[in-house]
């Protein structure tokens, strides 16, 4: 994996956005919608109910064209098998070993992401094998998340090193612009957006405010 040689000035960051866990007849394409007319969204990380194959591209196929008519990816959150079956254009999969296991499945043709990477360690071991992205800053399998200004350490040390893009867990919205000024060249929000009160619409707004500032005050540090 390639580190950094005097890297260019860096675009803005973009968000990723992450579904609630989706069954049978949730009627979710209308809120999907707004909220890919509301931002630029440059991936959708579709989250399901476990059932059988069957069921899961069901709910799937209708969601693949609405995502990507507004030219986003759509990953899945696991479900390795049926990410061509369904349309989908990769996967996102939590922990090194299931990351290696998506490497093998799924590359070169789809995109896979990688999340669970708890030490700096698991974060270059899966860079160096080929995934697409790295995630930091969701909680674990036991609810428990990394202080936010852990997070927003390693993501400055991953985007001051490496090339493969980072993305970066926002928990609320009030941490978007922190972790797009740390260089996550993507912010990945889910319960932020959809519980909003305000609706999906004002909080992207939010969102897309933030990383717009985070990059306006990062821009002369990085013309340095």
């Amino acid at each position: 994996m390639a580190a950094k040689t005097n890297p260019p000035q860096r675009p803005p960051a973009r968000l990723y956005l992450a579904t609630p866990q989706l069954g049978d007849g949730e009627g979710f394409d209308g809120k999907l919608s707004e909220a890919l007319d509301a931002a630029g969204i440059a991936a959708v990380l579709l989250r399901l109910v476990p059932t059988d194959d069957r069921g899961l591209i069901k709910r799937i196929k209708p969601l693949a064209p609405l995502v990507q008519q507004h030219g986003a990816a759509l990953l899945l959150d696991g479900h390795l098998e049926i990410v061509a079956r369904a349309g989908a254009d990769g996967a996102h999969a939590t922990g090194i070993d299931a990351v290696s296991e998506a490497l093998r499945a799924l590359k070169p043709d789809r995109i896979v992401g990688a999340g669970g990477l708890f030490s700096r360690h698991d974060a270059m071991t899966a860079g160096e094998a080929g995934a697409d992205y790295v995630l930091f800053g969701e909680a674990d399998a036991n609810g428990h998340r990394p202080g936010f200004e852990a997070i927003v350490e390693r993501i400055e040390w991953w985007a001051e090193v490496f090339e493969v893009p980072c993305v970066g867990y926002a928990a609320s919205l009030g941490e978007v612009g922190a972790l797009a000024t740390a260089g996550a060249e993507f912010v990945l929000l889910d319960y932020a957006v959809w519980s909003d009160p305000r609706g999906v619409t004002a909080a992207l707004k939010d969102a897309t405010a933030a990383i717009a500032n985070a990059a306006a005050v990062s821009l002369p540090e990085r013309q340095t």
